[in-house]
């Protein structure tokens, strides 16, 4: 068994049919793209993409973040007005 991450489902080709309706009709939401009931992809808006990718881009600059704090190194502070 396995999980699908979404709402609404929709087959390969329904996809190849229509993609454009099926966006329209998806409402926002994200869509989880089947072939034989499995998910092979996943279709979401431009906006939850950009959003995904920030929260990526964040999560990486954190890790740097705390790898650097914790490299046995004395921190340096500076404020705004320093930048």
């Amino acid at each position: 068994m396995q999980p699908i991450f979404a709402t609404q489902t929709a087959s390969i080709s329904e996809l190849k049919n229509n993609p454009s309706a099926l966006i329209k009709q998806s409402d926002g939401e994200s869509i989880a793209i089947l072939n034989h009931n499995k998910p092979v992809a996943y279709l979401v808006s431009s906006d939850v993409f950009e959003r995904m990718m920030e929260a990526m881009d964040d999560m990486a600059l954190s890790q740097t973040v705390n790898a650097r704090m914790n490299d046995g190194q004395t921190p340096i502070k500076v404020t705004l007005d320093d930048l």
